[in-house]
């Protein structure tokens, strides 16, 4: 186990894309084990299969067919822990010659398969560290320990420009094969006393210092180079070498980040002996550790000292309100100058008659009022309360857009007829638009409004003497547009929002209650695209008010029924949508922020 999945990190023995050589193969184990940023999926083999792989959505998966293999894996289920975004591990046989694993992600992220003689080995960047699982002993199985950083050493661990070496070991002595490297690499390789073993190894086509240590882990033995002598020997005796080794100090400045942060997690850096301290007035780190961890520290540091990404978020809220009034009505007055029962039409006092002249040869001839009658009062003579229920009531539609206006004579009454008519739509449509940028996790917050000082009035308070003497406090309260957002962006560059949008205002309330505040919010957290618009809210209120004023009864008969009234339809519906769109900024000096 251990030595399948030393070989596949390490990269050795590479076969053919997408396939392996051997006999008929199987699947013997499924393992996860933690890296730097990232997760490594191991699925041991043996014998000859080759491999297929794709991805899946709602939920986010990674297939892994083993072509040409049967499963003998122990099932054990797994633990169900997010290890770097993987949610779970399922296998099985899916076919009588393959087997399929099934990775179920948080969210489908960039991944790498490669191949060995005896593994294979997924690669999924992960933003976390977790503790590794196998299916052999999931309750108690931990990754390998990783040997202690020891002198400079200049075997890098990814992407080496060394020079490429293609070898075969079978049952070679160890000293032979530091032999080997020490002749292509053209370093001085210095081997410990207790340093023993046999190799069996193929290497093809791969950098000399990624085969050299590979071997080195797969005999567990560890190296350091200095000055170009490179030390071989097991982990606790380079430890060891550490504990007689000079402290040394260095000062590292911090451009991006807070040093007093960064030194916490260099605190697990360190060796035993070294000490972090961070220096606040020039933002820099204090290091003290041997000499031979020094690089290592200062790589550490330059790996976390990157700049921070910013991100630029733009809200949209929109408020629609929009009211819909229908008015309808009829209304009557029936009477003679002496005669009447509304006020509608205006009717003269015959007791303010007096003579006039009709014919012009001056000499009254006739007798005309010259006053007309309060409209307060109302003269019901019509014949008793059957004719009078012809008056409808004095309601009556306010500035109505249609009037119309018939009379007609009933005897020696005159019965005039009054229809108003409206229909009124008001719209009101209302944007807008905030715009913030803000650095990754960190908290923002804009507002566009007005700050209102409310007076609350406290009647129990007490005051000297015992006395409860109201007492009045000033609570300042903003009101308008406002909008809190605390952006993370994750590796595969989507942005995780977690926000607060708000559109508020402040209306004076009746009697003496104080004030009211009309508000519209909405909090959530949500994940979305670079560039991505996401509808975060949407609210709809709809409010209908019907009324009826008429004569009872008569108002309510269908058809005829608004002969005898008044109708009004007041419909009011108000629309809210909360819109918002990150956009990250990698450079911002570049997009204008920076200056």
């Amino acid at each position: 186990m251990k030595r399948s999945w030393i070989l596949a990190l390490a990269g050795l023995g590479l076969a053919s894309p997408r396939a392996l050589a051997g006999p008929p193969g199987e699947v013997t184990a499924v393992s996860v084990l933690p890296g730097p940023g990232r997760a490594h999926v191991i699925i041991d083999v043996r014998g000859s299969v080759s491999v297929q792989d794709f991805t899946l959505d709602n939920p986010a998966r990674l297939v892994i067919d083993v072509l040409g293999a049967t499963l003998n894996v122990p099932h054990e289920r797994y633990d169900g822990s997010n290890r770097g975004g993987i949610l779970d591990i399922r296998y099985s046989q899916f076919r009588p010659d393959v087997v399929r694993i099934v990775l179920e992600l948080e969210s489908l992220k960039d991944y790498q398969v490669e191949y060995a003689d005896d593994a294979i080995r997924v690669t999924i960047g992960a933003d976390r560290s977790f503790s590794a699982w196998s299916s052999t002993a999931p309750s108690s199985y931990a990754a390998p320990e990783p040997a202690p950083p020891a002198r400079s050493t200049s075997l890098p661990q990814q992407q080496s420009q060394q020079a490429r070496v293609t070898a075969s070991y079978d049952s070679a002595a160890i000293r032979d094969v530091m032999a080997s490297f020490a002749e292509i690499s053209g370093r001085t390789v210095l081997l410990g006393k207790d340093v023993d073993g046999y190799v069996t190894a193929e290497v093809k086509n791969q950098p000399w210092d990624v085969a050299f240590r590979a071997i080195l882990e797969s005999q567990g033995l560890s190296a350091v180079e200095d000055d170009g002598i490179i030390s071989v020997d097991s982990r606790e005796v380079l430890a060891a070498r550490d504990s007689l080794e000079p402290l040394r100090t260095k000062i590292i400045p911090v451009n991006y980040q807070n040093a007093g942060a960064l030194a916490k997690s260099l605190e697990f850096v360190v060796s035993s002996r070294g000490r972090v301290a961070a220096d606040t007035s020039t933002n820099s780190l204090i290091i003290t550790d041997v000499q031979s961890r020094l690089v290592s520290d200062s790589l550490f540091v330059a790996q976390l000292d990157v700049p921070t990404p910013q991100v630029s978020i733009q809200a949209r809220l929109i408020l629609v309100d929009r009211t819909d009034v229908e008015e309808l009505g009829v209304r009557y007055d029936l009477g003679n100058p002496n005669q009447f029962f509304n006020q509608l039409v205006q009717r003269p006092d015959p007791a303010s008659a007096e003579p006039v002249d009709t014919d012009g040869d001056g000499v009254p001839d006739a007798f005309a009022p010259t006053e007309f009658f309060d409209p307060s009062t109302n003269v019901i003579d019509l014949g008793g309360n059957a004719l009078s229920a012809i008056a409808n009531a004095d309601a009556q539609i306010v500035s109505p857009a249609l009037q119309l206006i018939y009379s007609t004579a009933i005897g020696n009454f005159n019965l005039t007829t009054f229809v108003e008519a409206l229909q009124r739509v008001e719209l009101a449509d209302m944007q807008a638009e905030p715009l913030i940028t803000t650095a990754d996790n960190t908290r923002a917050f804009i507002l566009d409004g007005e700050r209102t000082p409310i007076r609350v009035i406290d009647v129990s308070s007490p005051q000297a003497g015992g006395q409860n003497v109201p007492r009045a406090t000033t609570q300042i309260v903003p009101t308008g547009i406002r909008l809190e957002v605390t952006p993370h962006v994750t590796n595969n560059r989507q942005v995780l929002l977690k926000l607060r949008a708000e559109n508020s205002s402040i209306q004076a309330a009746p009697a003496d209650l104080g004030f009211t505040f009309q508000t519209q919010e909405a909090e959530n957290q949500v994940l979305v695209d670079d560039g991505e618009t996401a509808v975060i809210g949407g609210l709809t209120v709809t409010s209908i008010t019907v009324a009826k004023t008429g004569i009872p009864f008569l108002v309510d008969l269908p058809v005829v029924g608004g002969l005898f009234g008044f109708s009004t339809r007041r419909e009011e519906r108000r629309d809210l949508l909360i819109l918002v769109t990150p956009h990250i900024i990698d450079n911002p000096a570049a997009s204008g922020l920076g200056r």
